[in-house]
């Protein structure tokens, strides 16, 4: 299964910065060490691509550095170089992934789901929208009659996506999210599943087989971007819904048993995570990515 990673290009970031950029880094240490697992440098997401989701006065602002203050304040980033570089290779590494997806099964972005980007601006830690421009992309690039769900299960609501592909309806956005967090204002997604604080790992699960089943009705795709957050955890600062690590686990398990028992192709990337420790954090997506692999050897 192929990995792909940016975490070299780091953001210089002020002292106590809120954003874990260091859990990148360990986590790719872990991942070498799985035997089956290749780790790709990402690429570089060209300025064609992200004009697939972005809007151009938005794009040369973020390459020519004139975002204004209250545009980096809301992204969370101070603009640099780095910043530019970095969100070229998380969204290039989706991109990426889904494209080896198509061929092999499943296949990782160590980074990504830049999820609150919308179509003129950043929001949220995210600067271009890795699952819209992937998306877009596969369609425009490989084959027209992809049709790609989009299932984002940050806790955060992945307004960024709803909104850049509210009217298109070879796109099917799914988000369940907790309802009393971030973003506060919330974007129309094909399917929003708001959760209340402290939902635990059953209601949860109940939850997301009630959601995919709806999927099945309503849309039939032949590719699939998943968001594996790992912010739902009960040890994340920022999550509030009290999954348990257990429940992780059959989390992920949910959607690639959806994915393989119709051999569709999933490209899913790491999104947010932000333990009270960095370890809770970085052991949760490495749990993803070993049971990825477990259901990537069964594709045929």
């Amino acid at each position: 299964m192929k990995a792909f990673y940016a975490d070299h290009y780091v953001l210089p970031l002020p002292a106590g910065h809120r954003f874990p950029m260091e859990k990148y880094a360990q986590l790719r240490d872990l991942v070498s060490q799985l035997e089956d697992i290749k780790l790709e440098n990402a690429p570089a997401i060209t300025d064609t691509q992200i004009l697939y989701a972005h809007d151009p006065g938005y794009l040369i602002k973020v390459l020519q550095g004139k975002l204004s203050t209250q545009e980096q304040q809301e992204i969370g980033f101070p603009w640099s170089t780095q910043m530019v570089e970095r969100s070229r290779r998380s969204a290039g590494a989706t991109l990426a992934a889904a494209q080896s997806a198509l061929t092999e099964g499943i296949a990782a972005n160590l980074a990504g789901g830049t999820h609150h980007a919308y179509r003129n601006k950043g929001s949220g830690f995210c600067v271009f929208n890795d699952s819209a421009i992937a998306a877009r992309a596969l369609q425009r690039e490989i084959s027209a009659n992809l049709q790609v769900a989009i299932i984002d299960l940050d806790v955060h609501q992945g307004n960024g996506t709803a909104s850049i592909l509210e009217n298109d309806t070879s796109i099917f956005t799914l988000s369940i999210h907790g309802e009393n967090n971030f973003p506060f204002t919330k974007e129309h997604s094909d399917l929003d599943v708001g959760l209340p604080d402290k939902t635990g790992d059953d209601a949860y699960l109940a939850t997301l087989h009630q959601s995919l089943e709806i999927l099945d009705v309503r849309f039939k795709p032949n590719c699939i971007i998943y968001l594996a957050g790992a912010d739902p955890h009960e040890g994340d600062r920022l999550g509030k819904l009290s999954l348990t690590k257990e429940g992780m686990r059959q989390r992920d398990e949910v959607i690639f048993q959806y994915g393989l028992d119709r051999q569709i192709p999933i490209a899913f990337s790491m999104a947010g995570g932000y333990g009270r420790e960095i370890q809770s954090t970085v052991d949760i997506h490495f749990q993803t990515i070993q049971t990825a692999l477990q259901f990537q050897q069964q594709y045929s």
